[in-house]
């Protein structure tokens, strides 16, 4: 009898070992593959907002920052570039942005949050092409009536210092402006508007 109690004893010791032993192997296996499920840290940052330091960035100058592996262009327009965006909507094919997508904090003539900071995802609304910043006043590739803007290489696209389309080229559409809000007043967060959409 007492040799009976000592075996059943010994019986529940191993099987409360294995029972631990396996459930503790289980666990080694499920947390690799379970976290094999989670989005890479690749992917995650892909789709996530990235922030655009503009405290250097000069009158006239482009910056790009990569945003959802786009170029996103962040240009701050002078005073003048800024007075002549009025006088360009007769050749403009949606010059108030109606067809357009950008948020609605940039739903005017500038189509910016602030005047002077233009920001635009910089791919061609035609074919995906990524068009050139062209600064230069009436050049000889351009004509007479270029007054400065977005020019886009592999179909003849343009787009003025608002990334407006003109009207009779390619490209359908005005440039992309992505959803951003300011963090400060020389840093932009560039993917969120903090829920403003």
């Amino acid at each position: 009898m007492v040799e009976q109690v000592e075996d059943k004893r010994r019986r529940l010791f191993l099987t409360a070992a294995a029972t631990t032993i396996t459930g503790v192997g289980a666990a080694y296996v499920a947390v690799p593959f379970l976290a094999s499920m989670n989005p890479s840290d690749r992917a995650k940052a892909a789709g996530a907002p990235v922030e655009a330091d503009i405290s250097k960035l000069e009158e006239g100058q482009l910056i790009r920052v990569e945003w959802r592996g786009k170029p996103v262009w962040v240009l701050k327009r002078t005073q003048t570039v800024i007075a002549q965006l009025e006088g360009m909507t007769d050749k403009l094919r949606d010059p108030d942005s109606n067809e357009s997508e950008q948020p609605e904090s940039c739903k005017n003539i500038t189509r910016s949050i602030k005047p002077e900071i233009f920001l635009a995802v910089g791919i061609c609304t035609h074919l995906g092409c990524s068009p050139t910043f062209r600064p230069d006043v009436a050049p000889e590739d351009l004509g007479p009536d270029w007054k400065g803007g977005f020019f886009c290489p592999c179909h003849g696209s343009r787009f003025d210092y608002s990334g407006r389309v003109y009207s009779s080229v390619p490209a359908p559409l005005n440039l992309v402006v992505p959803p951003h809000q300011y963090l400060t007043d020389s840093r932009i967060l560039i993917g969120s508007d903090g829920g403003q959409a």
